[in-house]
């Protein structure tokens, strides 16, 4: 099962929602959790590691789970195995979160239909930094930098 989320529904969620725990985020720069964390950074995100593992990561405290956080949060994204994905919803339904994303590959239809239950927005098999750059022209692979992307056809004149 693949992600069906609207692309109105990505952007609103990507425009609306700055604060995000990012659960599973490495310290290791070749990672893609610690990749995509730089980026969110980088186009002014809060981004709140939560990893037992390390103490801090790109510069900021790292929370050994999402309870321990003491602050509030908006978006909590999965960077873990589908099979871990259900005691972590449960965890984002207590703290308050409003929206689970779960990165490429990782799909639970049951935690998914939990946290709808909850009230919860919720994209799955999705990478949060692959779309924001999709829907915000920040793609820019082998430097070309097409800027906004979109599926609208130009109207072509022929003389």
């Amino acid at each position: 099962m693949t992600d069906r989320t609207d692309i109105p529904t990505l952007s609103r969620i990507l425009r609306r929602h700055r604060s995000i725990a990012i659960v599973g985020l490495s310290a290791n720069w070749h990672r893609p959790s610690n990749f995509a964390a730089k980026y969110l950074q980088q186009h002014r995100y809060r981004v709140i590691p939560v990893n037992p593992a390390y103490e801090e990561v790109l510069g900021e405290r790292c929370y050994p789970d999402l309870k321990s956080i003491p602050e509030p949060v908006e978006v909590v994204n999965i960077f873990r195995r589908a099979d871990d994905v259900p005691p972590i919803v449960e965890d984002a339904i207590a703290i308050g979160a409003k929206v689970i994303w779960m990165q490429l590959g990782v799909v639970n239809a049951d935690a998914a239909a939990r946290a709808r239950e909850a009230g919860l927005k919720v994209v799955m098999d999705r990478c949060m930094k692959i779309e924001h750059a999709r829907l915000f022209g920040g793609l820019n692979f082998i430097g070309v930098n097409t800027g906004v992307i979109t599926a609208h056809r130009h109207l072509i004149i022929e003389n």
